[in-house]
Formats: structure tokens, sequence, C-alpha cells
């Protein structure tokens, strides 16, 4: 398994065409822009070092020492005598037993590997935020388109409607419904216009600019179950894989050397020490005057056994031994999470396969069903309201269609968040799907009515791939 998810980005990307596509150019500049992975990236370099902090306690100590003092002695005979001392050396400590340097260190490697495991969540949130956010603009957009076709037909509804009335056709009620129906559709232009700045002004956050040309998701994507096909194989490899619940087995384990820290306040400590220095002595009396100096060389054993500290310790172990149950059930908590959001965006994903074809296919019927009304209301035999609940339906169904489709790709994307193997990879493969040129979700407005007879046709077969751009 990849350490990291960002590894062999450069090289995944130097093997594609030159023009990159809208994605892969968005999830960069996040790359460089997003302060949550910096952050996180900081915090796992700072246990990197603190590695090294702790191993020093376990390595020798080698010091320079010095001191300089003057002495004035005056002695109650009247003996006076005065003297000044300098002394210089060098002091080495190994220690030989200390417990609680050895659980330190252990405990500092675990706490690296838990903020690495951070790290990598963290870059593989930020490509499922990312793709989150720009579908959700593409989302928007069609919205958008089918909120704005809306209007117009219903408005040429209201106007036919005005026109009738002018001629007696019809009553001032089919008038009055066809405005009513006007007015809803401009109140949902509204929102639509307002949600798409809200979308674009997400996008914004994760990259510092703003998005507005953005490719289409091409009509022909292929919409395919999750392989392997079965909830239990994606939940065991999330339990495997995920990168929160690794988070939490090594958090854990630090927390466990932890506890072994705060237990070895029981244990002595046996260090071994040696010292070189030496004394330089310049002295003066009102009798004689000296200078001499002396070395000393000094190697031995250090012992220390606690006996007594106020409490502290017993303190320290309750208080590890709590966070010990504490990260023991946090570990719980992730594990039971990931196993559900394994199994329901499992399902999730099988459940968008199916709204996907219905809804396209709900976008033949209403579609046949709104051309039907419109030719009963113009010899008669439907009324005005009739027509407008047509249209309605028809511009719904061309809506959640879009909706649909956006679902199954975020939803994909998170399936494999989950399970701990998204890589920027599966941002570069869906990019083949992505296209400047591909016709948005107004295009399903001019196919055929027709079409309801092979309406999987433009899907490619199961598994396969599109050629790269």
């Amino acid at each position: 398994m990849k350490k990291h998810v960002l590894s062999g980005l450069i090289a995944l990307m130097a093997s594609q065409p030159a023009l990159a596509v809208d994605l892969v150019q968005v999830y960069e500049k996040a790359l460089s822009y997003d302060s949550t992975l910096a952050a996180s990236k900081y915090a796992f370099d700072a246990t990197q070092a603190a590695i090294n902090q702790s191993r020093a306690g376990l390595l020798p100590q080698l010091s320079a020492v010095g001191s300089v003092g003057h002495t004035d002695e005056n002695l109650a005979n009247g003996y006076h005598d005065s003297w000044k001392t300098a002394s210089y050396g060098l002091q080495l400590t190994q220690p030989l037993f200390q417990a609680s340097t050895w659980f330190g260190y252990q405990e500092s490697k675990f706490a690296s590997k838990s903020a690495e495991a951070d790290y990598n969540y963290a870059q593989q949130q930020l490509m499922l935020d990312v793709s989150t956010a720009y579908f959700n603009v593409l989302r928007a957009r069609d919205n958008l388109t089918t909120a704005k076709a809306s209007e117009a037909a219903i408005k040429r509804q209201w106007e036919q409607a005005k026109e009738q009335y002018d001629v007696g056709l019809i009553a001032i009620t089919g008038v009055q419904e066809a405005r009513a129906s006007y007015d809803a559709s401009i109140s949902q232009r509204i929102s639509a216009e307002n949600n798409l700045d809200i979308a674009k002004e997400k996008l914004a956050r994760l990259t510092g600019e703003a998005e507005d040309n953005l490719d289409n998701l091409e009509q022909d994507f292929p919409v395919g179950a999750p392989q392997p096909n079965n909830p239990k194989a994606w939940e065991k490899q999330s339990l495997a894989q995920n990168w929160s619940v690794k988070s939490a087995e090594y958090k854990l384990q630090a927390s466990g050397q932890n506890l072994k820290v705060q237990k070895s306040g029981y244990y002595p400590t046996v260090s071994l020490t040696a010292d070189y220095t030496k004394n330089d002595l310049n002295g003066s009396s009102i009798t004689q005057t000296g200078n001499g100096w002396s070395r000393d060389a000094t190697i031995g054993l250090q012992l220390k056994m606690p006996l007594y500290e106020g409490g502290g310790t017993q303190a320290s172990v309750r208080r590890a031994r709590a966070t010990y149950n504490l990260t023991d059930e946090q570990l719980s908590t992730a594990r039971r999470n990931v196993s559900l959001s394994a199994r329901t965006i499992f399902r999730t994903i099988n459940s968008d396969i199916e709204t996907v074809a219905a809804q396209r296919q709900t976008i033949v019927s209403s579609r046949s069903a709104l051309e039907a009304t419109r030719a009963g209301y113009t010899v008669g035999t439907r009324n005005i309201v009739e027509v407008l609940n047509a249209e309605q339906a028809y511009y719904v169904a061309l809506k959640n269609y879009a909706n649909a489709r956006y679902d199954y790709v975020i939803n994909t994307l998170t399936l494999k968040q989950v399970a701990g193997t998204l890589s920027p990879q599966d941002l570069i493969d869906l990019n083949h799907w992505l296209s400047a040129g591909a016709p948005g979700i107004e295009a399903l407005a001019n196919e055929p009515t027709d079409s309801s007879s092979d309406i999987n046709a433009a899907k490619p077969p199961k598994g396969s791939t599109k050629p790269k751009r």
C-alpha cells in the first residue's frame, strides 16, 4: 500500500495529453492552496522531528563544563588569604536503563504513523472535496438550464393563454393558472441562479480562484456497479485500508506506550557517567604567592530509585489509562462508522444506477406525454392546467436525471475514499469523460421521442474504457 497517495502524481500527469482537463487543473490548484492539507503536512513533519527528539534521550550526552571563582578568606586570628579558581572539562552520560525514555521513543513513532495516516486521509479528502464541488457546480448549472427552459416554456403557455382569452376561447381562470405557474418558474429560476453562485463559491474556497468554465460530463459516461459487486468485500477493504481507521489504530498504540511511560515512573534508572576536569588555582597571601593545577577523571554508574513523589506517578498512570480507554473507544467508533459508510454508499451507488436508467426513461416518457398533452390542448381535449403540469413534469425529469448522474459520480469517489483507495489516477480517469464540447442537459430535450426504444444505445459495454483524447 502506498504511504502517500500524492506520490506519483507528477508522473501520472506527465503521461497525459498536453491539454489537461479542468478537474485535474482544479485539483492541482487546490493542492497548493488548501490550508487543511498544508496543516496536516506540517503536523506530520512535527511528529517526524519528535521521533528524533525522543531518540536523543537514549543516546550518549556529551557536555563541556566549566566554572570560575574567587575566594577571599579572613580568619579570627588575623590570617588572610585569597585565591582564584578555574575548572573546565568534559562530562559524558550514557543512559543504560531508562524505561520512560524507551517507551516515549516508541510512543513518538506510533504518533508519527498516526499523523502520516491523517495526512494521507487529508489528501484523499481534498480529492473528494474538489470533485464534489466540481460536479456540484455542473449540477447547479444543469439545474439552472432546466429552470430557464421551464420558465421560457411556461411563459409561452401564459402568452398563448392570454391570446386565447382575448378572443374568447378560454376562461380567465386558464390565464390565471398559467400566470401562477409562470411566477413559480421565475422563483425556481432565481433559486437555481443562487444555488449556482453558491456552488461556485464553494469550489473557489478550495482553489482560491473563481472557476466559470468547467468541462461537462459527457452523455455517454458509463454507469456501472462497483467492482467487486459485494458490500462485504468493500467493508472488509475499508476496515483494512481506511486512513481514519489506521490513524485511530496508531493512536491507540501510542496511548499504550504512553501508559508504559507513566508506569515506568516506579522503575529505577541507571546511567553511566564519565567526567574529566582540569582545575587551575592562582593563590596569593601576605606571606606567599603560588600557582597550581589538578586534573580529575571519574567514571561510574548512577542509580536513581524513586521512592515517593507526592502521588504524581499514580495520578499520571490513572490519566494515561483513561486516555488509552478513550482512544480504544474512538477506534471502535471509527471502525463502526467506516463499516456502515462502506455498506451504505455501496447500496446507494447501486440505487443511483437504477435511478439514472429510470430517470432517462422518464425523460422520454414525460416528453411524449407533453407532446400528446399539447396536441390535445390544441384540439380542445386537454386544458391549460394539464399542459402546465406536463411541462413541469418534463423539466423535473431532466433535472432529476442530471442529479442522479452527479450523485453516482460523487458516491463512487466517496466509496473509494472510504476504502482508502482513492488516488489522483481516479481523477485522471474521470477526466476522460469530461469535455468542453460535451453537450449539457439541454441536449436531451432535442432527442427524438422514439429514442425510448434504445435509451442505452449510447452507453459503452460494461467494463469498457473511453479512449484518451
